[in-house]
């Protein structure tokens, strides 16, 4: 299935033209589609015009009360193409503009390099016909130089065609906006986020059709550069998201080593112990978390934007007889043609917050991996799928994603070191604790009370191994949110910060 998306606002004009040369397009090269099209609250008489054609045109229209623009209209056409496949892998989207600047016969060669392996065509503007200003001219032949694209010439066509299964990678940040700016600018945007997902990007030779459109440009050509300089941070932190794929490797790192290290005997330690301080209470006799509650994170490198992570109470479920709450913690990043997207998912005990499952699953620059791990507490034992044999586990394990919200439950005093002998793997042990200090934070739009820790496992790597000399800010009240995780690596800091977060009201189950 093909979707074509076709924003609109105030085109009575040209958009029933356009449909139809749609529509002529597929009836000469035989393929299925749909027409999606939003109208953005136009105030001609476009609503009249979308509604003849659609009584004789396979063809949805979705509208909008209040005008909303260009970029989130395209990204909710997108989205609702992808709503609607069964088959992301084989099915694609076409966005076209309605004003005829795009000339819809180019969509027979854009359909035929996804058929032949590309998962993004950029429809390339190479020709100008027909008489625009000088000024829109200019701004067009510079604005692309403002937001480069390597092996891209003309970034801000806005003609693009593209399989669904990358619009999805694109889109697993769990919902967050896929466009931050609008106009050109989100044009190359949309651009950018795709080509990071995509294995193979093709263009195509386009002429605009200045000669076919039928009202004066919306276009300020100075406005629109001058967006596009302001934009250049947004579109470079889009292609070059690579610092969060870091973090991911790192939390991999610290779950999966050698085979060998997977079944290393080690003594069952457990509980916690401290060095320098008197333990914190046990862990809960129950998981304090409702389920539905959502923290989405924002990682920043230096002073670009790189990616999100986002952790979720996913649900409650039944592992071997006994309810165990679902934690999701998930990370998106790439850069350029590299990508790495990683779920880790965790099922821990209701009634004791004990690990009963994790699972670790990745994929990266077109591959992808899964470990799987069954957790036995009272059995003192875990296994590992693809495996027959048993390696012994501590009396209260966690894994990596259980931890992250297990911490947020236990009394912690400024000053104080606590060692903690839980993960579920006893060769890593102990995670000590270090509570550093109060600190008053600004994070997801508001002012937070929040307390310091230094987490460290000596014995580990990743974002918490000892030379990375991580951060986190917890907030001061309980339960305690994770407000910021700051780690350090050989290229410089990484943060993650909150940027959202939502909790079902306290009756949710």
């Amino acid at each position: 299935m093909i979707y074509v998306c076709v924003p609109v606002h105030n085109e009575a004009r040209t958009a029933g033209l356009v449909l139809w040369k749609v529509r002529q397009v597929f009836t000469a090269f035989p393929r299925e589609y749909q027409l999606l099209v939003l109208d953005d609250a136009s105030t001609d008489e476009t609503r009249d015009v979308l509604a003849s054609y659609a009584k004789v045109l396979p063809m949805t229209v979705v509208t909008h009360r209040a005008r909303e623009g260009y970029a989130r209209s395209l990204e909710e056409l997108l989205r609702l193409a992808l709503q609607r496949t069964d088959r992301p892998k084989r099915d694609c989207a076409i966005t076209l503009h309605a004003d005829f600047a795009h000339s819809p016969e180019s969509m027979e060669d854009m359909v035929k390099r996804l058929e032949s392996g590309a998962d993004l065509v950029v429809a390339e503007q190479v020709e100008e016909r027909g008489r625009a200003s000088r000024a829109l001219r200019l701004a067009r032949r510079w604005a692309p130089r403002l937001l480069r694209l390597p092996g891209l010439r003309d970034t801000m066509s806005g003609f693009v065609a593209l399989r669904l299964i990358v619009l999805r990678q694109a889109l697993r940040s769990d919902g967050t906006r896929l466009l931050l700016t609008d106009g050109w600018c989100a044009s190359a945007e949309l651009v950018a986020r795709l080509t990071r997902h995509a294995r193979r990007r093709d263009t195509v030779p386009a002429a605009v059709r200045y000669d076919l459109v039928q009202r004066p440009s919306r276009v300020r050509p100075w406005r629109q550069l001058l967006e596009a300089w302001q934009a250049r941070a947004i579109i470079r932190a889009a292609r070059t998201a690579a610092a969060l794929l870091v973090i991911a490797t790192s939390l991999r790192a610290q779950s999966d080593t050698s085979r060998t290290d997977s079944t290393r005997a080690a003594p069952p330690a457990s509980g916690s112990v401290t060095a320098s301080a008197t333990a914190p209470a046990p862990a809960p006799t129950a998981v304090p978390f409702p389920v539905g509650e959502r923290l989405v994170y924002g990682a920043r490198y230096g002073p670009f934007s790189v990616g999100t992570a986002t952790m979720v109470v996913a649900g409650v479920d039944t592992i071997r007889a006994e309810e165990a709450v679902h934690f999701r913690f998930l990370i998106d990043g790439g850069a350029l043609w590299y990508h790495i997207h990683q779920n880790l998912e965790s099922w821990v005990g209701r009634r004791d917050f004990r690990s009963r499952r994790f699972l670790n699953q990745t994929e990266e620059k077109g591959k992808s991996w899964e470990r799987k791990f069954e957790i036995y507490p009272d059995s003192g034992v875990y296994r590992e799928a693809g495996r027959d044999s048993a390696a012994p586990t501590v009396a209260e394990p966690l894994d990596d994603a259980a931890f992250l919200y297990w911490i947020r439950t236990v009394p912690l005093e400024i000053g104080k070191r606590y060692e903690y002998r839980r993960y579920f793997r006893p060769e890593r042990n102990p995670v000590i604790v270090e509570v550093l200090k109060r600190e008053r934070v600004s994070v997801a739009g508001r002012k937070w009370d929040a307390i310091v820790v230094r987490p460290r496992i000596p014995n580990g790597g990743g974002i918490f191994a000892e030379k990375a000399d991580a951060r986190m800010w917890l907030s001061n009240e309980q339960p305690r949110i994770m407000l910021a995780l700051q780690s350090n690596f050989s290229f410089g800091q990484v943060t993650l910060k909150l940027k959202e977060y939502s909790a079902p009201p306290a009756e949710h189950p």
